[in-house]
């Protein structure tokens, strides 16, 4: 073999040793990241494997003469310089929140259980009859700002009369930060009673959307909770308890996942740090209140193009090539962390099907036809709640219902304002508790 072959050979193994060290260095980064939970922002993992590779390094280089012995240091080098930007922070690291919206005024209000959060106030904007109940709005999420999209959908009720408040549950939008241990299910149901109250108003009409529907079903489980309330629609959602979390079942007819173009925009999973901090917490390897990246700090790094096809999948297979923008990138937040907390307590939280059972408030449950949510966490609702009066399966539309495309938002509302004010149902009541297992397997 020619001298400059035998070269290249060795040359290209001593690069696939290097890289391979390099690799192997980074995984070691990772492992520590998880087994520190990020500790110090990651530099206890980041200087741990560049300790640990210097001294394999030098222990590689011992028996080489002097210029030789720098050569096992390089992969050291580099893996030191991709793991860096781990631990670099790329955005502030003090909560930024958005921008006041120009058409309604931000208010925060103080609540006794600790959380202060953003508060939106759409007075009846119509000159005809108004409603007395107040009507209160849960977003999902969770811990979620409230989209733009939803805000025109409130504009539209406060038009028809009604005293529309939503507010940004603890954390989310405008909202308060909490220390991170706080956010959980119970939480959400404390602070909505305790919004309740601090509206002074009497007993209110409530529309729970997502996991804002869970925080409504799990409040009409709690006798002082449910006192506050008048009337209340459950709309997509979200597993109420830990045994209906754990469900895997069937979903709604096909969604727009996989179909809708990609969500354009920066992506903070396109950053390092933010790729590992997230993907980690993910896959439960961080807990949301890791040293490496703190809560604020997600926050802001957190962007729209990062739900991916979360948002397509809202939405119809029939409309993936005109999914409307939801929100605006000044108004959008959402924290990852929080959002993860949250999902986890209801999780590890037990039964509550038995208090559901002792409902007395008058409910109505709203399920969408192509819809992401597994149709159990619904059907589980209307089997456990005695006080759902009507069911309302809307057609043609995704877990967003009120979506701003064709008619969905006036089809949206006459069902809502129907049940509100006691008007016979626009759509049948279907299904009903003795449907729900002709339900689960027609609509799937």
């Amino acid at each position: 073999m020619p001298t400059s072959a035998i070269r290249l050979v060795r040359f290209t193994g001593r690069l696939l040793l290097a890289l391979a060290a390099v690799a192997t260095l980074v995984v070691v980064f990772l492992a520590l990241i998880a087994l520190t939970d990020g500790a110090g922002s990651g530099l206890a993992a980041w200087l741990t494997t560049l300790g640990v590779g210097a001294v394999l390094a030098m222990w590689r280089g011992r028996r080489r003469t002097w210029p030789a012995r720098l050569e096992p240091f390089l992969p050291v080098v580099v893996a030191a310089a991709l793991t860096a930007s781990v631990c670099i922070p790329t955005v502030p690291t003090a909560r930024r929140y958005p921008p006041a919206l120009p058409f309604v005024t931000t208010q925060h209000w103080s609540l006794s259980t600790g959380s202060r959060v953003a508060v939106y106030h759409y007075p009846p904007a119509n000159p005809g009859p108004r409603h007395p109940i107040p009507f209160v709005y849960l977003n999902g999420g969770p811990v979620r700002g409230i989209s733009v999209l939803d805000h025109r959908f409130l504009q539209l009720l406060a038009r028809q009369g009604y005293d529309v408040y939503a507010y940004e549950q603890a954390g989310g939008g405008r909202g308060d930060l909490l220390p991170m241990g706080q956010y959980t299910i119970s939480r959400s149901v404390s602070d909505l009673a305790a919004f309740i109250d601090r509206l002074n108003k009497g007993r209110v009409d409530i529309l729970g959307f997502s996991s804002g529907g869970a925080v409504l079903t799990r409040a009409l489980a709690d006798p002082s909770a449910a006192a506050r309330l008048h009337r209340a629609i459950i709309a997509e959602p979200g597993p109420m308890d830990g045994p209906t979390a754990h469900i895997t079942g069937y979903k709604g007819r096909k969604s727009a996942r996989g179909l809708a173009p990609a969500i354009t925009g920066p992506r903070s999973t396109h950053v390092p740090r933010y790729a590992v901090a997230f993907g980690l917490m993910r896959l439960g390897l961080l807990t949301p209140d890791t040293g490496l990246i703190g809560q604020a700090e997600g926050d802001n790094a957190f962007t729209a193009a990062d739900l991916g096809s979360d948002t397509a999948s809202a939405y119809c297979a029939r409309d993936a090539l005109r999914i409307p923008a939801e929100d605006t990138a000044q108004n959008f937040s959402f924290s990852p962390a929080a959002s993860l907390r949250v999902q986890q307590t209801v999780k590890d939280s037990p039964s509550i099907a038995s208090q559901l059972r002792q409902s007395r408030t008058p409910a109505m449950l709203m399920i969408a036809e192509c819809s992401s949510q597994v149709r159990q966490w619904e059907t589980t609702v209307l089997a456990n709640d005695p006080a759902i009066q009507r069911t309302q399966y809307m057609p043609g539309v995704g877990h967003h219902m009120w979506n701003g495309l064709d008619d969905n938002n006036g089809r949206s509302a006459t069902v809502i304002t129907a049940f509100l004010q006691g008007k016979p149902a626009p759509l049948p009541n279907y299904p009903t508790r003795d449907e729900i297992p002709t339900f689960l397997r027609d609509h799937k």
